[in-house]
């Protein structure tokens, strides 16, 4: 049963959803998302649709002008494009008005303060903060994420990881190191050195992060869904960013094949892409399976506007609610054991000689009887060598290591 929490008039419900669609840049997720919400509106659900990219498409698809604050677009449906600038005015004052003081006494104008503060990635990291704040008020029952590109998604998401890791380990360290060296350094340079002001707001805003990671992580309120079009280097990226995602906990409940080509098409030119997509759609289904594949076909005109928008949404949906859950439970698990890594699959009905496996560069090949998965490995595991597999509860699970070092010769 999904979890509950509280509403402003007193009686409780179902726990929100929030659902983050990502893939490659030019694969449809924004139009994919903005359809999805529409969607979970028109069942009655109170739908916010959110961009986290900073190259905003959302109002695009509505053919509206979204801002900063959510904008209601229709019944039971509101949009958001985050400004970075705007947020970061309200939610980092004190650290940012501490950055400020170090670039003056370094000599930078003050006319490119602003830009410079606006560093890669924190347009990102802002929105998830933003998403946070939306679950807490608990205005809304379903928020869709429109994601950046895959590669700003995982940044996004792995953040709150690196900096657990920088509170546990590094900052009791620097912070007692910066209280000895403060009023030296002042006295000497001039330097702005942070106090304990500033340390406690870094420390609020990285513990928000990690409250983040723990509502994303958390598979009966938050799914990933991935958003890829039928073709080789889109569907392996999908496939290296589903690694990536176990690694990291994030649940994955449904991959979107898009862009699919209609049947009814009897134009020779598109015979060819047919019989590739038909290949690869294949391959879709072996390599995310058990993971439910939903189709949307390639439209004869533009997807944009709510008519269109529909339209697509109901290709994805048709009448099942777009938010529920399309799959529970793990379909991988990475563990880091010591310099070792353990990749679990879960095969409950296969036996030991059932699987044979194959690994090349960054890609790992399982076969299980007649069936085949590709899984493109994640950085930390394509350069290590499968050390052996075993069965294990009705897992699979595969040892990684790191390859013995050649001795040098004379």
């Amino acid at each position: 049963m999904a979890a509950e929490r509280k509403v402003k008039n007193g009686k409780r419900k179902e726990e929100l959803r929030i659902i983050l669609y990502t893939g490659k840049g030019g694969v449809g997720k924004t139009t994919v998302a903005a359809a999805t919400a529409l969607a979970s509106a028109g069942r009655g659900s109170k739908t916010l649709v959110i961009s986290t990219d900073a190259a905003h498409s959302l109002a695009d698809s509505f053919d509206m002008e979204l801002g900063h604050q959510p904008t209601r677009i229709d019944k039971n449906l509101w949009g958001q494009e985050i400004n970075v600038l705007t947020e970061m005015e309200q939610s980092w004052e004190i650290i940012q008005g501490y950055i400020e003081d170090v670039f003056a006494w370094g000599g930078i104008e003050e006319i490119m303060v602003e830009e410079l503060m606006a560093f890669p990635g924190l347009d990102e990291l802002f929105s998830l903060l933003q998403i946070k704040k939306h679950h807490d008020k608990g205005d809304y029952d379903v928020i869709v994420v429109d994601c950046a590109p895959t590669g700003e998604t995982l940044r996004m998401l792995t953040f709150p990881d690196i900096t657990r890791w920088w509170l546990e380990r590094l900052f009791p360290l620097q912070r007692k190191a910066t209280a000895v060296a403060r009023p030296i350094m002042k006295a000497l340079t001039g330097l702005p050195l942070p106090d304990r002001r500033i340390y406690d707001s870094v420390e609020d805003f990285f513990l928000r992060l990690e409250e983040v990671h723990k509502l994303f992580s958390d598979p009966e309120v938050t799914s990933v869904r991935l958003v890829l079009n039928p073709e080789k280097m889109v569907i392996k990226e999908a496939q290296r960013t589903y690694t990536y995602l176990s690694l990291f906990g994030y649940p994955v409940d449904a991959v979107i094949a898009n862009r699919i080509l209609p049947e009814g098409i009897e134009d020779h030119f598109f015979e060819e892409w047919k019989h590739i997509q038909e290949r690869y759609r294949e391959q879709v289904n072996e390599s995310f399976s058990p993971l439910p594949v939903l189709s949307a076909p390639l439209f004869d005109r533009e997807i944009v506007g709510r008519k269109m928008l529909a339209e697509l949404g109901k290709c994805l949906f048709g009448e099942e609610d777009p938010a529920r859950l399309m799959f529970a439970g793990r379909t991988m698990d990475i563990e880091k054991r010591g310099r070792d890594y353990v990749m679990s699959i879960p095969l409950p009905l296969a036996g030991k000689g059932d699987v044979d496996l194959l690994q090349k560069e960054d890609e790992l090949i399982i076969r299980v009887g007649g069936l085949k998965r590709d899984i493109m490995l994640p950085r930390m595991l394509s350069g290590m060598r499968t050390k052996g597999a075993r069965f294990e509860d009705g897992w699979l699970r595969i040892s990684f290591s790191q390859p013995a070092k050649k001795k040098g010769g004379d």
